[in-house]
């Protein structure tokens, strides 16, 4: 036991995931073990590889690992690709930077488009690069939807128009980890080849499973790829994924937790989802430009619905400023990463989250700053306060319209 004194009330998690796991699927994940061959399993296994596909979007193939999105990475890589093959990337932030460090050590060789980690990839430059690749040397392009480090998101339609405009057959790779059930994301419609995302963030799950929807172009290349895999291998997931079944020991427990969360989702509307984090991430954009602050994504175009990240007062170390909020009221807010690093602080805003959870939240930014001697302007909770309010009664009238 902890000599600690017991603190009242619950802990804010307000890092960009792993996010709160809601009551309903820790009580679903809470259900005894099956036999993971039987034909109660094979019904969880059906529901929630169906059930997965509406998030994505997709017709094709969802495939679930028992793994982080990390995993999901991997297995995008080592099953459409051979040792040598060139993949376009863009530093959009630090889960760019881990992409491409990934596809170096796998043999493949990665060229990265810079950027100063304060926009989203951009599709011009996209474009540009496809066209000048006359050879087709580029045998795919990796994109991370949401960025998490910076909360900037890319507009994957326009990468996909990029491609279609350079008349390139790159296969199209996107990171979803922090977007899927976030925001917008359409793998059919906007011809994406491979989509990997997480359990762990708007999917409100713990983390431990990844997921990964395959084109048809893409499960074309995985016939001819030359880069080994095993335990990431499509076939294998696929082959007994037609019956209900995982070629290895499943996660019950978190397909249960699956299940659940994909109800969820749907008895809220997708859609609605969407419009919620759009709207809990403006409320907190208000508040750090009311504070006279400034936020790491630079162009409204590429704003997050996830996660606002904001960036600390020259002199003003954001690690420090974490810490006096995390002992004075417990709450977690998420680090700076590399190039940020004690230099701003994140505020996540995704999964199973509410305008109440929002303002704790941001009253709790707010008086950390109070605390921790940070030049600040006052108001920005009442500036997040005063959007929610307007925008709860604009509702109300469409409703009753």
């Amino acid at each position: 036991m902890s000599n600690e004194p017991r603190r009242a009330g619950r802990h804010f998690l307000q890092i960009p995931g792993p996010t709160p796991v809601p009551e309903r699927v820790l009580s679903a994940m809470s259900r005894q073990m099956l036999d993971h061959r039987g034909l109660e399993f094979q019904k969880l296994g059906k529901r929630v590889l169906q059930g997965v596909k509406g998030l994505f979007k997709t017709a094709h193939h969802v495939i679930i690992y028992p793994s982080s999105g990390t995993g999901a990475w991997e297995a995008a890589l080592t099953n459409t690709l051979s040792p040598g093959d060139k993949v376009l990337m863009c530093e959009t932030g630090q889960f760019a930077v881990l992409w491409a460090g990934m596809a170096q050590k796998l043999g493949l060789v990665p060229d990265v488009l810079p950027t100063d980690w304060r926009v989203a990839a951009d599709g011009n430059t996209f474009e540009a690069k496809l066209r000048a690749d006359k050879a087709h040397e580029i045998k795919a392009i990796c994109v991370v939807h949401n960025e998490t480090s910076t909360g900037c998101r890319s507009r994957i339609d326009e990468i996909r128009k990029a491609l279609d405009a350079a008349n390139h057959p790159a296969l199209l790779m996107v990171d979803t980890i922090s977007s899927l059930a976030c925001t917008d994301l359409r793998h059919d419609e906007w011809g994406i080849d491979v989509t990997v995302s997480g359990s762990q963030k708007g999917m409100m799950l713990p983390p431990g499973l990844s997921f990964t929807a395959i084109s048809d172009k893409a499960l074309a290349a995985s016939k001819t790829a030359k880069l080994k895999r095993s335990y990431f291998s499509w076939d294998d997931m696929l082959a007994n994924n037609a019956n209900g079944f995982f070629p290895y020991t499943p996660a019950t427990g978190l397909l249960y937790g699956l299940a659940e969360a994909i109800d969820m989702i749907n008895e809220e509307g997708l859609e609605n989802v969407f419009t919620r984090h759009e709207r809990l991430a403006e409320a907190t954009r208000r508040a750090v430009r009311a504070w006279g602050l400034e936020i790491q994504c630079r162009d409204p175009k590429f704003y997050s619905p996830a996660v606002t990240t904001v960036i600390m007062p020259e002199g003003h170390n954001a690690d420090a400023y974490r810490k006096i909020v995390l002992d004075n009221f417990n709450m977690s807010l998420g680090t700076g990463l590399n190039k940020i690093a004690g230099k701003a602080f994140r505020i996540g805003h995704l999964g199973d989250t509410n305008e109440l959870t929002v303002m704790g939240a941001l009253t709790g930014v707010e008086m950390g700053f109070e605390l921790a001697g940070v030049p600040y302007k006052k108001g920005g909770v009442q500036a997040a306060m005063s959007y929610l309010a307007e925008t709860a009664r604009t509702r109300e009238l469409v409703a009753a319209e």
